[in-house]
């Protein structure tokens, strides 16, 4: 190490004690209104929980423990420095810990339900390996919905899972059920569905019955080869496994198809920033090559092909079954009394389907299963905007859980809430039959979010000293707002600040939120970079319906959606009733 290097490092360490241990100037202020002579007692600190916190349930015990996890200061109470460290500490985090409290006994169509697309892909759409390990991956994550595509195998004799048409080398289809055995209830005991997009031959479909069977054995839900005429409720199928797809149908030759580099490289990092493209603004996808494209999950839904025998054994297993019945937009949104059943429609062909029919979509989710996918151009496994599919009632919002960006933060975010069960009960609004709702309607303002950004810190010690510059300290700002509905999403950011490992913005920001029940708290950091592109420190993404008032300590992840060891924001969220 040069003499010039440590004498950097060492002025960084220096700087950052001294920094980490000054609190903004509204936290000193907080801490003497509920403190006398430097300390604030057990009963001060349980004033502060329920007064300026909001947690109305706190209780003086609640106080006690916080004192006791504060290592190293008096255990009657706390000076400044104590209550500086319990304030940015883990026992202080931004989202209520309520574990699963919706109502879990509504059919499963009252729900948006954690879904991946092509879940057995580590990479693009064109050429990644197929693998069971991304799909253990999502079930430890609580994802609910497992999607397989199943082909025959290059002797036609066995069933293995790829993308088909493509580059993608193969998984065993059996290799893939027995990870989701073992992984489905890992991370939430409500059921599993897996969604297969069938390419095969009836014995092949009979062979699939057999290893579904052996499998899963008593785990399995398999009603019979009938329709449902309402869908359990996702209490009622806790540790289940659902199987979803159309009813068999002709196996369709698979057509060889060569890619060129041009297609496979269509999404260069070059044309991402370092975190990932913004999320795009609802009905403004600006992608017009594909707007006539085929939908990749029912090539032959309309077609007059020749039935073969049906698998019965194959068929019995299916519970929710799928498809697109013929005609238009009209029929394929008929809500059935006497059935229910799953639509699947590309996230395009949602987006022109709601300027037209908008109310239709939303009275079809409140019986049906509509399922969203990514567009097929989509082959860098990049996603949508979500909210597109959840303000229309859509339950299995499909993401590349591989495809790392802003939009797959939002679904990150959605399904913290309910304690991360896979499971989020959609809002009364959108399963009232009478006034159906209308997402086109800008309604009044319902609730005002205020948001403090005090300050960070934590980067220092995650980070290597050189990562965001050689020779100074980084110059951070934030990005602060809301992913919602188009009348609700906004981001603002806040100033630079140079040459800082411990940023303190001390900036304000005001939400005006239509529909907070579907609304989310997005927060970034970054790194100005003069020369070059600016530099991701971090992000979280919140339910805003478990977002708890007061000055909170908000930790940061990575762009894969993985928290960091010790970088945090300490923020304020203030409710206020218009």
């Amino acid at each position: 190490m040069s003499k010039q290097t440590y004498r950097v490092c060492f002025c960084f360490r220096r700087r950052f004690r001294v920094a980490v241990s000054e609190a903004p100037e509204e936290i000193k202020q907080v801490f003497e209104q509920y403190s006398e002579h430097g300390m604030m007692s057990i009963d001060g600190l349980h004033r502060f929980l329920v007064e300026f916190q909001k947690e109305n349930k706190a209780t003086r015990e609640d106080a006690q423990k916080i004192v006791d996890s504060v290592k190293h200061f008096h255990r009657k109470g706390l000076n400044l420095e104590g209550f500086f460290k319990y304030l940015f500490g883990d026992i202080n985090p931004p989202q209520a810990s309520l574990g699963v409290h919706h109502d879990m006994n509504a059919p499963l169509s009252h729900y948006f339900i954690h879904t991946g697309h092509n879940s057995y892909l580590t990479g693009n759409q064109l050429s990644s390996d197929c693998s069971d390990v991304p799909i253990i991956h999502a079930l430890k994550r609580g994802v609910r919905v497992i999607e397989l595509d199943i082909w025959p195998n290059s002797t036609k004799d066995n069933v293995d899972v790829l993308h088909g048409r493509t580059l993608t080398t193969p998984v065993e289809l059996i290799k893939c059920l027995k990870s989701i055995k073992d992984y489905a209830f890992v991370a939430s005991e409500y059921p599993v569905v897996i969604t297969l997009e069938d390419h095969l031959t009836p014995d092949l479909q009979a062979k699939v019955a057999e290893m579904v069977t052996q499998t899963f054995g008593d785990i399995l839900f398999s009603p019979g080869s009938e329709c449902l005429k309402e869908f359990p409720s996702p209490e009622s199928l806790k540790g289940r496994i659902i199987i979803s797809t159309k009813p068999p149908k002709e196996y369709l030759e698979a057509k060889e198809v060569k890619e060129n580099e041009n297609n496979s490289e269509r999404a260069k990092a070059s044309d991402e920033e370092a975190w990932g493209k913004e999320v795009p603004d609802l009905l403004k996808d600006d992608d017009k090559n594909d707007l006539g494209e085929e939908d990749e999950e029912d090539p032959d839904e309309d077609g007059d092909k020749p039935q073969h025998a049906l698998a019965a054994e194959y068929k019995r297993l299916i519970a929710i079954h799928a498809g697109k019945p013929k005609g238009g937009l009209e029929e394929c949104l008929k809500v059935d009394p006497d059935k229910v059943r799953r639509l699947s429609m590309s996230e395009q062909q949602l987006e022109k389907a709601a300027i037209t029919h908008g109310k239709e979509i939303v009275r079809f989710t409140q019986r049906n299963i509509l399922r969203v996918y990514p567009r097929g151009t989509r082959v860098d496994s990049s996603n949508y905007n979500p909210l597109i599919g959840w303000m229309h009632g859509a339950q299995m919002v499909a993401f590349n859980m591989q495809g790392y960006g802003r939009s797959l933060w939002l679904m990150h975010g959605m399904f913290k809430a309910n304690g991360g069960c896979g499971y989020l009960k959609k809002p009364d609004f959108l399963l009232n039959t009478k006034a159906v709702f209308d997402p086109t309607v800008k309604l009044p303002v319902k609730k005002i979010l205020k948001v403090t950004m005090y300050m960070g810190e934590g980067w220092y010690y995650d980070f290597h000293h050189t990562h965001f510059d050689a020779y100074s300290p980084p110059d951070f700002y934030a990005r602060v707002g809301i992913a919602g509905v188009s009348f609700d999403s906004v981001m603002k950011k806040t100033k630079t600040l140079e040459d800082n490992w411990v940023p303190c913005w001390n900036e304000e920001f005001e939400f005006h939120l239509t529909v907070p029940e579907l609304a989310l708290l997005r927060v970034e950091v970054h790194e100005y970079d003069m020369s070059e592109k600016d530099d991701f420190g971090g992000q979280t993404c919140l339910p805003i319906s478990e977002l708890r008032s007061g000055i909170r300590a908000v930790p940061l992840n990575s762009r894969k959606g993985e928290k960091y060891s010790s970088v945090k924001l300490l923020m304020r969220f203030e409710f206020i009733d218009p």
